[in-house]
């Protein structure tokens, strides 16, 4: 049953899946958080693993970086592996007013990118976050101590240079986190008929260049991975 970018056999991916971009923070997240975990993909070293949690499978697997590699992993998992939920975790750049370490829930994602565009039609789409997970990591946060803050994304196709005038545009309407791949998961999630929330922690402050230190920023990634397990049965 593998596809052309995972070797997966059938039966070897859970129906819900946590997305982090980096292949190796997948095999920490799976090392430090799941029961059993056992690797199931490997091809072009995007690594993804299937454990236990809660007595539930969960699979934990790379998506790359950027909206048209998420999308080609994300495609592959939900047509030929039958997943339902996808869960980004990851990190972002914060702007305005959130501190790095701070826990978004990206409640939507803008983009300069023209992905959601050339399958509707030339036309904007609004892309948001499943209510059901949303509501379960707003929940969980509560119940796990984790300050954790709902706010619009933006998903950038630069990661260097751009718009110059970009971060004076978030700001003005009060988008609080820039990162890669959202607005394109949501908008797969809104054509495929799956849900999917993106939970990030602010490593970098794009305002006034605070940054996180990297033990900081696995315990920051492990903080927002304990959230997004928490969703699972929602």
């Amino acid at each position: 049953m593998s596809t052309t970018h995972i070797e997966a056999g059938v039966g070897a991916i859970a129906d819900t899946v946590l997305l982090p971009g980096d292949p190796l923070r997948a095999r920490f997240l799976a090392q430090e958080l799941l029961e059993a975990p056992v690797q199931v993909n490997a091809r072009r070293n995007m690594l993804g693993y299937t454990g236990q949690w809660q007595g539930r499978p969960v699979t934990v697997m790379g998506g790359g970086m950027g909206i048209p590699s998420t999308a080609i992993y994300v495609t592959e998992l939900v047509r030929s592996y039958g997943v339902r939920r996808i869960i980004r975790v990851g990190t972002c750049g914060g702007v305005g007013e959130v501190a790095v370490g701070d826990v978004l829930l990206a409640q939507s994602g803008s983009t300069d990118s023209r992905f959601n565009r050339m399958q509707f039609g030339g036309h904007d789409l609004s892309t948001c976050a499943d209510f059901g997970l949303l509501r379960a990591a707003v929940d969980a946060a509560g119940a796990q101590g984790v300050e954790a803050r709902l706010a619009h994304v933006f998903s950038t196709d630069c990661f260097y240079d751009g718009d110059p005038q970009l971060l004076a545009h978030l700001r003005r309407h009060r988008i609080h986190g820039v990162e890669m791949e959202t607005a394109g998961l949501y908008g797969l999630a809104m054509r495929e008929g799956f849900a999917a929330l993106a939970i990030l922690a602010v490593s970098d402050h794009l305002d006034n260049g605070a940054s996180m230190p990297p033990e900081e920023r696995e315990q920051g990634l492990a903080r927002v991975a304990r959230l997004a397990l928490a969703c699972t049965d929602a």
